[in-house]
């Protein structure tokens, strides 16, 4: 059974907000999207893939999934990096004047430490200005930040999976920047009619009782953690062939 959905055109991630508790859509009942989940799979158990790049017009589950696969990692954070973040914002800096005042340099973080351990997720990255796009994907690619300022420097481990989407009737992505994403791969709207009645009947149901859709769909969701914890635990061991 192909379990998946999609976003309405124009429409926000599916995250509802009932008795007090955000709900987030499980990931195994998305519709449609079987490549997507699984390209999502993969860098999470791998961030050394070098992320994601999702491309895709509006309604093919692309903040949807990515929102999903986060509620996956066992709480881990998911952390939306804004188009308007300066790059102090996303890297983080250094109080130098803690320095002269306790004797020592304090690191204030930035988004990627935010999100280290979980997912970092930037909408519309073709629209990103270059300067955060090159440290953001640097920082991905080594698993580690550095932070400098007057000749003084301090590192962090940043270790995230990187998911970035994109509507390509918005702009293209830079060739260079598009290389430097490990998987990419273009989403479509389901189009057969027994999908696009799933997806609308499951979007449906969340909305109306967000808490029972999900514990529906919990122990789907169990299955797919308990592997990706279990390919996370095997990676040091697997050998690609030639």
């Amino acid at each position: 059974m192909n379990h998946s959905t999609s976003e309405r055109p124009s429409a926000d991630p599916l995250v509802c907000q009932a008795d007090g508790h955000r709900h987030v859509f499980p990931f195994t009942a998305l519709v449609g999207q079987a490549v997507l989940q699984r390209a999502l799979l993969l860098t999470a158990i791998d961030p050394g893939i070098g992320g994601v790049l999702i491309s895709g017009p509006r309604g093919t589950a692309k903040s949807t999934s990515a929102r999903a696969l986060a509620a996956l990692l066992s709480d881990a954070p998911f952390v939306t990096l804004p188009l308007s973040a300066s790059l102090e914002q996303l890297i983080g800096t250094l109080d130098v004047q803690a320095a002269l005042r306790d004797g020592e340099v304090k690191l204030q973080p930035g988004l990627v430490a935010r999100a280290h351990g979980g997912v970092l997720y930037v909408d519309e990255v073709n629209l990103l200005p270059d300067a955060l796009v090159d440290a953001l994907l640097d920082v991905a690619a080594s698993g580690l930040n550095t932070v400098e300022r007057d000749g003084i420097s301090r590192q962090h481990p940043a270790r995230f999976v990187l998911v970035g989407t994109m509507n390509p009737e918005e702009g293209e992505l830079r060739p260079q920047l598009l290389d430097r994403f490990g998987l990419s791969l273009e989403v479509k709207t389901p189009t057969d009619l027994p999908s696009r009645i799933e997806v609308v009947r499951r979007r449906d149901a969340f909305e109306r009782g967000p808490e029972a859709f999900v514990a529906a769909w919990a122990a789907e969701d169990e299955k797919v953690r308990k592997r990706l914890v279990a390919g996370r635990k095997r990676l040091p061991d697997v050998q690609v062939p030639d």
